[in-house]
């Protein structure tokens, strides 16, 4: 198990060089001129114009950027943000609490949730439990995560005020403690119910037809065959078999989620780091972009690995063969 874990530890820097090269010539080239932007709509001097340009670094050739920017990024360093005037990593990492919080949440949320779900359709298969569970995750995959956060608005803030609509806390009281940690789950609520949705659907739908195969196999019939219990079939035998195929959806989902966290920000008013990317682009802030995407794909790297190390922690086949 040692070897396999560093075998996977030593492909991380490689990939994220890979990943590095790719997300900053892909935001570099993107249209837009960031020191227009923080010029504004005003004619400048151009003299001012090439000052700007020059502080920043943007007077250099781009393969100058690229090394320059690489070689910082080596150190830990992402960079200078033109807008908030303020490095990049530290206005990164307090807008990473908020979104960490939302995208955990979500995620574990439709990781048990569907999991169990799939499991109840699974125990009885073609019944009108299992119909229901079916057609309703794919109602469920189907709808479209920014309209949904629409509609939970209006239901359960506007309609019924249930449930604050915006922010991560109330603005008008100052709770702490305990009282802080209910108001943050409030908020939590109804941003974290619209991301989990669609891959609650998937997971239910993985988890249902997994466990059933898995059911049907022979080692299955004959712990039945013995007299084993019912729970014990399914939780002892069946059960760690049939969550390979789930594990690698969710950690095949984080990335999904993380970028579905952008949008569910927007809408709810979350202070994460895709309210800020949505900020970012229309700012044409480079730094933070590229900044937010390092992060985001730093962690999408790590949650893969683990997931491959829990898959192998299940599967000691996979630790043979590596």
């Amino acid at each position: 198990m040692a070897r396999y874990v560093a075998g996977r530890l030593l492909q991380i820097p490689a990939v994220l060089f890979g990943l590095v090269t790719v997300i900053w010539l892909v935001v570099r080239l993107a249209p837009g001129d960031p020191v227009l932007a923080l010029v504004g709509d005003f004619p400048a001097p151009e003299e001012y114009v090439r000052k700007v340009r020059a502080e920043f670094g943007l007077d250099r050739s781009l393969p100058e950027q690229f090394v320059r920017y690489v070689a910082a990024v080596a150190t830990g360093d992402l960079g200078f943000s033109f807008v908030f005037r303020r490095p990049v990593l530290g206005l990164v990492l307090e807008r990473a609490t908020a979104t960490a919080l939302l995208t955990v949440t979500a995620l574990g949320l439709a990781s048990i949730a569907g999991g169990a779900l799939g499991l109840v359709a699974a125990r009885r298969p073609f019944s009108v439990l299992d119909a229901l569970i079916s057609g309703g995750s794919v109602v469920g995959f189907s709808v479209p995560v920014f309209w949904l956060g629409q509609l939970l608005i209006l239901l359960f803030a506007v309609t019924l005020g249930w449930l604050p609509a915006q922010g991560m806390v109330s603005l008008r009281v100052s709770p702490e403690g305990w009282d802080r940690v209910l108001d943050v789950a409030r908020h939590l609520v109804l941003p974290a119910a619209a991301l989990s949705l669609r891959f609650l659907a998937m997971t239910a739908r993985l988890a249902r037809a997994s466990t059933h195969e898995v059911l049907g196999r022979d080692y299955v019939r004959t712990a039945q065959a013995k007299g084993a219990s019912e729970p014990r079939v399914l939780f002892r035998h069946a059960l760690p078999n049939a969550i390979l195929p789930v594990l690698t959806l969710v950690g095949y989902n984080f990335g999904f989620v993380l970028a579905g966290s952008a949008l569910i920000e927007t809408v709810f008013g979350w202070p994460g780091m895709g309210r800020l990317l949505y900020d970012s682009v229309f700012a044409r802030d480079f730094p933070v972009l590229l900044g937010i995407m390092i992060v985001v794909s730093l962690t999408v790297v790590l949650a893969n690995l683990a997931t491959d190390l829990l898959y192998a922690y299940f599967d000691p086949r996979i630790r043979f063969r590596a």
